[in-house]
């Protein structure tokens, strides 16, 4: 049985895109009398199936030899056109992560979005965006990731624009759309570059091809540089990092997805594409920098947020930087062990925020206010979640980070204060948030505010306890560092960031009214941080501008030379037209005439091109 389990492990994508299939019927409209539950346990179902296979498989591949998979799927000549898939320790534990994130999303859709009336809809997208994430755990291709990648960019405008009839998220939906697609084009480029030069898009094959390319730096350095630009773009990285923000306009349970995986579906393959990234010192350079600017900005600009999903989708954009940051310096082990952590922490997070905005119908956080009494369950997985994404023993971030700053605490003891400055400014942007929403004295909106129903507070409260669980998890899969391997100080700069974030951030004084300080200094740095460092105004005072005006000089070209000559040749047709017509006469002696007098102008203009006429005198 297990050995079938493991043979069929290429199936796993299948399971989600037969639930959306299966969906569609109740989606389309073409069944109505039952409502649109059904179409929720169809996706339930092979969710659940999904997950349990994946979760046998991972349960005895430690003692199974990796298997690849290469499927030809275009053959033209000596073209040939594949793509592999792999079934590995760390390809199928991404594939339970996913059906186990998907599974309990989408039980806390069935209480979330109870009385949607496109219920049917909502579940057979969610099964679409399932099974390309699963497909993508088990891609060992980077013509198939790239694929995937366009599957995930489609499913995300879908998901966004979900509640199309509001204007605000139909201009989310697009912008994240075009947003992720500037860095999906520059990863066409160098998936075609590279298919070129390797003659293979399969990993095994690149890496292969890696080990004795030898390319010019210029070479090098566009192709890497062409290589990060959609992960960038998936996980919301500078200067392609807007699209997370607006997109939290979209369904929660949706977003409990996109801020948990799909964001690290982008990190995933960067992390697939370490050893042709080693070929080029800018591409890591770009990534430390790249990293290290969206760790640190992002951690900032939540802390200006009022918007309760607003302010924890910027800390994801911050971790991603943390884990690109790590990709740089050529840490990929550490990398997934930080995306594991983080999705695990982070869906539980907005599992908690999104059962704060069922009850309370509002994001804001100035509007709430004295609900742990009231919401114990959202409380303690709010709590559990916060104290699993930063470093506060034993919980799984802890651990990550611990690995990843060891490694650097003597060669780039800088990367160590990039941690702990984001670790500190995430552990009191969390508590800010904790202070608005449960604590103090209830507001209008949070006076009779319930728990919510058993369909949101079950994954709730099954995340709380994997989350509590995770470090035996890493302790039985050999992740956790001995004792004796530990620096100490790098581990109490840690804990002690994580101590003094706690403390700033209990004891800051949070003004429900949040009005605006009458200093001007302080002023500034509050509207900086709020409208994120002014990028989309910038944006549109470059990029946007400049496309405006290509667009006008294109318009004004095509409009006056292109079409100008054209409706030139046009004139100068009808025109000889209507003159010729003036000259049928019907006698042939004046067609005559006409042939010899164009002939003999004609013979003329010849022979005095050709010279002929240079030896007549007159």
């Amino acid at each position: 049985m297990n050995q079938l389990l493991f043979a069929t492990s290429w199936w796993l994508p299948a399971y989600g895109l037969l639930g959306a299939v299966c969906a569609l019927p109740w989606a389309m409209g073409l069944i109505r009398r039952t409502g649109p539950r059904p179409a929720a346990y169809f996706n339930l179902l092979t969710t659940f199936l999904a997950f349990i296979h994946s979760l046998l498989v991972f349960k005895d591949i430690w003692s199974i030899d990796v298997e690849n998979l290469v499927i030809t799927w275009f053959t033209a000549g000596d073209f040939h056109l594949s793509f592999a898939l792999e079934i590995s320790q760390v390809s199928i534990g991404a594939s339970v992560l996913i059906t186990g994130l998907s599974l309990l999303a989408q039980v806390y859709a069935l209480g979330y979005m109870e009385k949607d009336w496109a219920l049917a809809r909502f579940f057979a997208l969610m099964g679409f965006f399932e099974a390309a994430l699963s497909a993508l755990a088990i891609s060992d291709s980077l013509f198939l990731s790239y694929a995937v990648l366009e599957v995930l960019t489609l499913s995300t405008y879908m998901l966004v624009g979900f509640w199309y009839a509001q204007p605000l998220v139909v201009t989310a939906a697009r912008d994240a759309f075009l947003t992720k697609r500037v860095g999906d084009l520059l990863l066409l480029m160098g998936v075609v570059a590279l298919s070129t030069m390797a003659g293979s898009l399969n990993f095994p094959d690149l890496y292969e091809w890696a080990q004795t390319a030898q390319l010019s730096p210029l070479t090098s350095n566009l192709l890497g540089l062409a290589l990060i630009a959609g992960p960038a773009g998936k996980c919301a990285q500078f200067p392609l990092h807007l699209w997370l923000d607006e997109a939290m306009e979209g369904p929660n349970p949706a977003s409990v997805m996109r801020n948990s995986m799909v964001v690290a579906g982008g990190a995933y393959v960067l992390f697939k594409l370490q050893p042709i990234l080693a070929l080029s010192p800018i591409a890591l350079n770009a990534l430390v920098i790249m990293g290290t600017v969206t760790a640190v900005g992002a951690t900032l600009v939540s802390l200006a947020q009022i918007d309760i999903k607003r302010a924890l989708s910027h800390s994801t954009s911050a971790y991603m930087g943390l884990v690109f940051l790590a990709v740089g310096m050529q840490q990929g082990g550490v990398a997934l062990m930080l995306l594991l952590s983080h999705a695990i922490a982070k869906a539980l997070l907005f599992m908690s925020s999104g059962s704060v905005i069922f009850t309370t119908s509002t994001q804001d956080l100035t509007e709430m206010g004295g609900l742990w009494s009231r919401m114990p369950a959202t409380t303690t997985a709010y709590v559990v979640g916060a104290a699993g994404m930063v470093t506060i023993l034993p919980l799984g971030s802890f651990w990550a980070m611990l690995s990843w700053a060891d490694g650097f605490a003597f060669s780039s003891p800088w990367v160590v204060g990039v941690l702990v400055l984001v670790n500190g400014l995430t552990v009191l942007n969390l508590t800010r948030v904790f202070r608005l929403i449960f604590w103090g004295e209830p507001q209008q909106k949070t006076r009779r505010a319930p728990e919510v129903a058993w369909q949101m507070a079950v994954p709730m409260v099954t995340l709380t306890i994997t989350t509590l669980l995770l470090p035996m998890m890493l302790q039985q899969w050999y992740l956790l560092p001995s004792w004796e391997s530990i620096n100490w100080v790098v581990m109490i700069s840690l804990i002690a960031s994580s101590v003094l974030g706690l403390f700033i951030g209990s004891t800051m004084h949070l003004h429900k009214a949040w009005s605006r300080s009458r200093i001007l200094a302080w002023r500034f740095i509050q509207d900086l941080l709020g409208y994120d460092f002014y990028i989309d105004r910038v944006y549109k005072l470059t990029v946007v501008s400049a496309v405006a005006l290509l667009s006008k000089i294109s318009n004004w070209s095509d409009r006056y030379l292109v079409d100008g000559l054209v409706n030139l040749v046009g004139f100068a047709a009808i025109f000889g037209g209507q003159s010729l017509k003036y000259s049928i006469s019907g006698q042939s002696q004046g067609y005559m005439l006409t042939i010899v007098v164009g002939i003999s102008i004609l013979g003329f203009l010849i022979s005095w091109s050709l010279g002929l006429l240079d030896s007549w005198h007159f």
